[in-house]
C-alpha cells in the first residue's frame, strides 16, 4: 500500500488549502486515515483521523471547526480541506492508513499507522 500526499504550498494567513492522499495498492474502504503533522523542533501531532466508512471523524482542538477531513472511494483520495490558516499551521503534513476491522473505527496514535505518505509543506505566511 502506497500514499502519496499533495496540495502543500504557501499560502497567506486566513487562506484555504486543501491536501490530497491518494492511495494506491488497497482499496480505501478497507483503511481508516489519519492526517498528522510536524512542525520544525516539535513532535508529530494528530490533525484529524476518518474511519474506514468515513461515519466517523475527528479532529485536534487546534483545528476543530477550521479543517475537514473527507475520502472520496471511487477516487482512492482522502482530502483535507483547511480553511481559515493560522501561522501556527506551518508543518509537514503527512496522510497515514491502516487496515481497520470495523467500518467506523478511528486510531488515535500515529504508531498504530502501518502507511505513509512522504508528506506535504505547508507554509503560512502573514
Amino acid at each position: 500500500v502506497q500514499l502519496q500526499a499533495s496540495g502543500g504550498g504557501l499560502v497567506q494567513a486566513g487562506g484555504p488549502l486543501r491536501l490530497s492522499c491518494v492511495v494506491s495498492g488497497s482499496t480505501l474502504d478497507h483503511l481508516a486515515v489519519g492526517w498528522f503533522r510536524q512542525a520544525p523542533g516539535k513532535e508529530r501531532e494528530m490533525v484529524s483521523l476518518i474511519s474506514r466508512s468515513g461515519a466517523s471523524t475527528l479532529y485536534s482542538d487546534s483545528v476543530k471547526g477550521r479543517f475537514t477531513v473527507s475520502r472520496d472511494s471511487a477516487r482512492n483520495t482522502v482530502y483535507l480541506q483547511m480553511n481559515n490558516l493560522k501561522l501556527e499551521d506551518t508543518a509537514v503534513y503527512y496522510c497515514a492508513a491502516v487496515e481497520s476491522p470495523t467500518p467506523d473505527g478511528i486510531f488515535h496514535a500515529s504508531r498504530l499507522y502501518r502507511y505513509w505518505g512522504q508528506g506535504t509543506q505547508v507554509t503560512v505566511s502573514s
